[in-house]
């Protein structure tokens, strides 16, 4: 009867204010609870928090028995009172994961809030807050494969992240300006836990660097130091601009990713198999996903400057493997594509819609006419 009772109190307390989304990655419908903090969380961050027991103690909410003392704490705690003490000083530039990122960013999250505390003590936000930063890291090799160790350099002041080939190296091997960077976490691509995926442009053109860290703080502490410098140029860039406009533009997922087919602008050479990668209103295709370079770029524009995609190719076409087409139309060619299944095509054609579908920002007709004059 006291179970009964412990778990009908438990559910109506998940009917109130933020506690019906997990407290840690706002994922719908919490199921558990740490009932040391007084938050509801979902299955998948109850796994992490069961690493932290010195922190976090963790029951089901249907599941387990409560005691009254529990329940009551339970009560009195709950989803916006552990934000409003555990993320009280959260910069803004900090990325604060959902529950659709990759474990990494979700545990450090967890972490930092509740073990390290660093949203309650500011001064434990130094190594990404700084402006400044330098280490190694394991980086990827252009023409090998094979991951290794440089010296990295993360200067707000000269508005750069470099790279060295030898630690006494006094030129460095690339200069990527903040103004142009994005970094965003690819476990599964790079075949490590902790592998960050850094862009930057070069002529214009895409540039991607691999790399990680074994200590999962130090890669997250690499990110969120990129976000900072970034934020700290955009604030300087765009003066009227509040934190919520900005923070969007710090570092972005892509789109989507994967293989399709290509075949070149006379759509009379066979068709090939290749990465590709929607960044913002970037397509950008590879041979190989890790490829340092992309083999060419295609701008995606709005509707309003005649963009269009189309589900199948012209009736004419030959040489594709793959029976799922898609034509895009820019105002200068047709680009024809073909995937592997069904829902690969659909899902594609859906990317390509909302890209599409949103208006161009004044900087993007700069970045159009570049692709339109490329040689």
């Amino acid at each position: 009867m006291a179970k009964e009772r412990s778990r009908k109190a438990l559910v109506e307390l998940l009917q109130r204010p933020g506690n019906a989304a997990c407290a840690d990655c706002a994922a719908p419908d919490p199921d558990w609870a740490s009932h040391s903090l007084g938050i509801f969380i979902c299955l998948s961050c109850s796994g992490i928090h069961r690493s932290i027991p010195q922190v976090s103690k963790v029951k089901s909410v249907r599941l387990d028995e409560w005691d009254d003392a529990q329940v009551e704490f339970m009560a009195s705690n709950g989803n916006n009172v552990a934000k409003a003490k555990y993320e009280s000083k959260m910069p803004p530039f900090y990325y604060k994961p959902t529950y659709l990122d990759c474990q990494l960013l979700r545990e450090q999250w967890i972490r930092a809030k509740y073990e390290r505390k660093e949203f309650i003590h500011s001064e434990k936000q130094e190594p990404y807050s700084a402006g400044y930063r330098e280490g190694f890291l394991w980086k990827r090799g252009r023409d090998n494969g094979q991951f290794l160790s440089r010296k990295f350099v993360l200067s707000e002041r000269e508005g750069a992240l470099k790279y060295f080939n030898k630690n006494d190296a006094k030129e460095p091997k690339a200069i990527m300006k903040i103004e142009h960077l994005n970094a965003t976490f690819q476990p599964a691509k790079i075949g490590n836990p902790h592998g960050l995926q850094i862009t930057y442009l070069k002529d214009n053109s895409t540039r991607n660097i691999f790399v990680y860290h074994e200590d999962g703080k130090e890669i997250v502490d690499w990110f969120n130091a990129i976000r900072a410098a970034r934020f700290h140029y955009l604030q300087v860039a765009f003066p009227g601009a509040s934190d919520s406009d900005l923070v969007p533009k710090l570092s972005r997922n892509y789109l989507k990713e994967g293989y399709m087919e290509k075949t070149g602008p006379k759509q009379t050479e066979g068709f090939k198999k290749r990465w590709f990668t929607m960044d913002d209103r970037r397509l950008m295709y590879f041979k190989d996903p890790l490829d340092a370079f992309a083999r060419g770029e295609v701008f995606i524009g709005s509707k309003e400057n005649s963009y269009k995609v189309l589900e199948g190719l012209p009736p004419s076409t030959q040489g594709n493997h793959w029976q799922h087409g898609i034509t895009i139309v820019t105002p200068d060619r047709k680009f024809l594509f073909a995937c592997e299944t069904e829902d690969d095509q659909l899902e594609w054609i859906n990317t390509f819609q909302k890209v599409i579908s949103r208006p161009m920002l004044p900087q993007e007709y700069a970045v159009e006419a570049h692709f339109k004059h490329k040689p």
